[in-house]
């Protein structure tokens, strides 16, 4: 994993009583919530979450914020671009995540204004290690396999259902059995346990 990160500027101190909005623009679930929880311990009183550039925009134009989390690849388009777009419109401060050392790549983000350009050798590189596996692992059948590759796409239940000709509720269900087996209720958690084991991707 390398990092490159503009440190021409210095940062201004937000005043004390202000809110810290943030927005974290990142299509896959564990990521997503792994970017929520760091910027929350570092203060963020509002994270906002998008899965594309058309949520990140909407969101950008309905809240005024300060710093952006993006992925570079999104499914509807590119990170670096609504990087630009997001400055432009008053959020001072942006990190792109990607699977790609393209030296143009980096260039493009960091006139973009761009602060922080993180890159890794996988998706997974950005999910932090698990100490083991749980043993329950192995009990999970296809069904629960495809619901835990959905939920990790960023699919809520009702997309998760619509998309395996299921209810919202058997969905719901799935998630409590597997819940059982390995151990964790927590959805981000779920994936990045699945995500270490290989069972999804």
């Amino acid at each position: 994993m390398s990092t490159v990160v503009d440190r021409a500027r210095r940062l201004a101190p937000q005043p004390r009583d202000a809110r810290t909005t943030a927005l974290v623009a990142v299509q896959h679930l564990a990521v997503r919530e792994v970017a929520i929880r760091v910027l929350r311990a570092l203060g963020a009183q509002d994270v906002i979450a998008a899965t594309t550039v058309a949520e990140a925009r909407r969101a950008a134009a309905t809240f005024s914020g300060q710093v952006a989390v993006i992925e570079a690849g999104l499914q509807d388009g590119q990170g670096v671009p609504l990087a630009r777009d997001l400055r432009a419109a008053g959020w001072s401060r942006a990190v792109v995540i990607s699977t790609s050392e393209d030296p143009w790549t980096v260039r493009a983000a960091l006139s973009a204004g761009v602060r922080c350009y993180l890159t890794t050798t996988d998706r997974g590189g950005l999910v932090p290690e698990l100490s083991s596996a749980p043993e329950g692992l192995h009990a999970l059948s296809e069904r629960e396999v495809e619901v835990l590759q959905l939920v990790g796409d960023g699919r809520s239940n009702r997309e998760v259902g619509e998309e395996l000709g299921l209810s919202a509720l058997t969905v719901k269900s799935h998630l409590a059995r597997i819940a059982r087996k390995i151990g964790t209720g927590d959805r981000a958690e779920m994936v990045l346990i699945t995500l270490r084991a290989g069972l999804i991707s």
